[in-house]
């Protein structure tokens, strides 16, 4: 049964992280919206990032976090997987925080906007480093405004989200249980 649960886990977490890639391309095909400051993105996969931290917890999804970072590395460079690597370990350690220190349980959208905006102050702080300028901090006020749209966003997706993966997980627990498959029935 542990090897079960192992290659469930390893099925599961390699499924996420395709779907993220996935999303992640999808994302970055759309053109650039005129309405929107150079550099704002939806944020798509973050959505992966955050089912996989309020389900499966912190270890899987650091690991998760880690295999995209590689692929922004494998895919747009060494300064484009620093801003990820950057923007992406202090919005979960963020959304991580308040899951540990609620007394009041946030909502999805709640934690989205807050992990969105810390994910944007820490690629501004990242660029700074890069650059050696506080410059790019004049880019400040714009891109927490888009955070709070783009976490309200990623928030709402996750929220709709939820109950369908929610009965997905229960009927794939069902089937391990009484130990068969619907692929082989």
């Amino acid at each position: 049964m542990k090897n079960r649960i192992s290659i469930r886990t390893l099925t599961t977490t390699a499924l996420l992280f395709a779907l993220s890639v996935v999303l992640m391309i999808l994302e970055n095909l759309i053109p650039p919206i005129p309405t929107l400051p150079p550099g704002v993105k939806l944020g798509l996969s973050n959505v992966v990032i955050m089912y996989s931290l309020f389900y499966f917890g912190k270890p899987r999804t650091f690991l998760l976090f880690g295999l995209k970072v590689g692929f922004v590395l494998i895919t747009r460079g060494v300064t484009a997987c620093f801003l990820s690597a950057a923007g992406g370990f202090f919005s979960i350690l963020v959304m991580s925080l308040l899951l540990a220190l609620q007394k009041v349980k946030l909502s999805y959208i709640m934690i989205s906007v807050c992990a969105a905006v810390t994910h944007n102050a820490a690629q501004l702080t990242a660029a700074s480093l890069l650059l050696s300028s506080t410059a790019v901090f004049y880019y400040t006020p714009l891109l927490v405004i888009s955070g709070v749209f783009m976490g309200i966003l990623t928030g709402t997706l996750l929220r709709v989200m939820m109950p369908a993966m929610k009965r997905l997980d229960r009927e794939n627990q069902q089937n391990l249980t009484s130990g068969r498959s619907k692929w082989l029935s």
